[in-house]
Parts: structure tokens; C-alpha cells; sequence
């Protein structure tokens, strides 16, 4: 049964499947467990239910997100004590503020594999 309500917009990752086409949910299955450490990824309980798992991976990204926000916010103070030039200071910044904003997108992508998931489930 095809999901009406799911729309597929810009954030929804291009390795998943549409939501109710043949095979969608192995295939949110398989980019979730990308996402989280490769431990969680075998848990029966990730394994027979996937919201579960991108429960878990939204979990994962949220806590991804805060830790780049530090790193970003401290490098200016933090990165001269270790020795670093000016130079690598700034190219570190700038990697943390892309990688930040790719952790945004991710999450947000995340967000709508979960609720489609949470639809198909119910």
C-alpha cells in the first residue's frame, strides 16, 4: 500500500527507496545502519524493526551535530595551544562548519525516513 501523506522533498537520501514502492524499507534499513556505529547495526531489535533504528540514528546524529557545534565554537581558542598555524586553524574551521551543515541535512533526512517508516508501520 502506497504512502500518501510521506512527501519526498529535497531532504529525503537518494539511496532510499519511495515510501511504498517494493523493497523502500530494506532500503532505509541499509542507509540508517550507515549511520550509526556497526554494533547497533546487528541488534535483532534494529534488525526486525527498523523505526527503531532510526530512532537510534536520529540519536546519533543530534549528538553528531552537538559535537561538531563544539568543535566549532572552541577551535579558536582551543587550536593555537597545539601548536597549529593560522593557516590550518582556519581550514579546520571552515571543515567543521561544512561538516556541520551536512550533519543538519542528514538529520533532517533522517527525520523524514522515521516518519515514514513510523506511517508504513502503523
Amino acid at each position: 500500500m502506497p504512502l500518501t501523506s510521506t512527501r519526498l522533498g529535497p531532504d529525503w537520501p537518494r539511496q532510499v527507496k519511495t515510501p511504498g514502492s517494493y523493497d523502500w524499507e530494506r532500503s532505509a534499513a541499509k542507509w540508517l545502519r550507515e549511520l550509526v556505529p556497526a554494533r547497533y547495526a546487528s541488534y535483532p531489535a534494529f534488525v526486525r524493526h527498523p523505526v527503531l533504528l532510526a530512532r537510534h540514528a536520529q540519536i546519533q546524529v543530534e549528538h553528531e551535530i552537538r559535537v561538531a557545534r563544539t568543535a566549532l565554537q572552541t577551535a579558536r581558542a582551543d587550536l593555537p595551544r597545539l601548536g597549529l598555524h593560522e593557516g590550518a586553524i582556519e581550514h579546520t574551521i571552515k571543515l567543521y562548519a561544512a561538516e556541520l551543515t551536512q550533519l543538519q541535512h542528514i538529520a533532517r533526512s533522517v527525520r523524514a525516513v522515521t516518519q515514514a517508516l513510523g506511517e508504513s508501520a502503523r
